[in-house]
């Protein structure tokens, strides 16, 4: 699995870099990388749900329903598994895992 370091180059990726000003909120990019790289099994239980999901016979997968099922499976202490860090999940999918693309809707991004 790719470092946040490593995620920084590649061009569906956010760069990991600070994008907040003194005072303010971090940017959804700098929150997912940092809950990405806290929480590693978080990437991997999406990963095999989704070969589930795509092995039972889906030709479509939601991360959002994805995200529904891990927090019935994840600890209960885990927080911050974001709603919004569902595109960046997805993108980080189909960047690992290239033949997943057309199960996967993306739009594009707005904000960093």
């Amino acid at each position: 699995m790719p470092t946040p370091h490593a995620l920084a180059h590649h061009s569906a990726l956010p760069v990991a870099r600070p994008s907040f000003r003194a005072g303010s909120r971090p940017a959804l990019t700098d929150r997912f990388l940092a809950f990405d790289a806290e929480h590693p099994y978080v990437y991997r239980a999406l990963e095999r749900l989704t070969a589930q999901r795509l092995a039972a016979g889906a030709t479509r997968v939601g991360l959002k329903a994805l995200f529904e099922d891990l927090r019935w499976q994840l600890p209960a202490g885990v927080r911050g598994l974001n709603n919004n860090f569902t595109a960046l999940y997805a993108r980080k999918l189909i960047e690992d895992h290239p033949h997943w693309a057309s199960a996967f809707e993306l739009r594009r991004r707005r904000t960093a």
